[in-house]
């Protein structure tokens, strides 16, 4: 094992100065180490290097920008269930591989109940999503059931989990 690995397999439990680096990043992934230093009375190199090894921990995943899916013509959001028609590994990695793929499916979940799956997709309208409904996602192996569920207003729409 390399040190890289080692470094990511020890248990690492935050505390409370890397708990206050994060919901910072979580709030403004643009904030500079200075200023992240400031606002948690820390100097900038200690907090670097706390920031370095969040992300080589894997705390910290990717900075990302969220942007406006309407000023970008994404706006229409589907929560699309997916029933396989064939319950075992093959079919399942076979389904998840091609849909990793669809650069409309934003988000995506192995889900309990009824349905095996969930993907959020975006789109610019109802007739791209049918475009790609029927010409892309239905035509993937393996599919026994959909339900498609199209989002009228978002309530509550965050990346924030502390």
């Amino acid at each position: 094992m390399n040190k890289k690995e080692q470094i990511k397999s020890a248990t690492f439990i935050p505390d409370n100065k890397d708990l206050q680096i994060l919901r910072l990043l979580q709030a403004d992934a643009k904030l500079s180490v200075r200023d992240i230093a400031l606002k948690i009375h820390l100097s900038p190199t200690p907090t670097h290097e706390r920031i370095k090894r969040l992300e080589q921990q894997g705390i910290i995943k990717e900075y990302i920008a969220v942007l406006d899916k309407k000023a970008i013509d994404r706006g229409l959001v589907v929560l699309c269930m997916v029933a396989l028609s064939v319950h075992n590994k093959k079919t399942a990695g076979k389904f998840i591989e091609a849909v990793k793929l669809l650069p409309e499916v934003v988000e995506f979940y192995n889900i309990s109940g009824d349905f095996d799956f969930m993907l959020k997709i975006v789109s610019s309208s109802m007739d791209s999503f049918h475009e790609f409904f029927v010409d892309r996602l239905s035509e993937i192996d393996g599919i026994g059931q959909t339900k498609s569920i199209f989002v009228m207003n978002t309530i509550k729409e965050s990346h924030q989990i502390l």
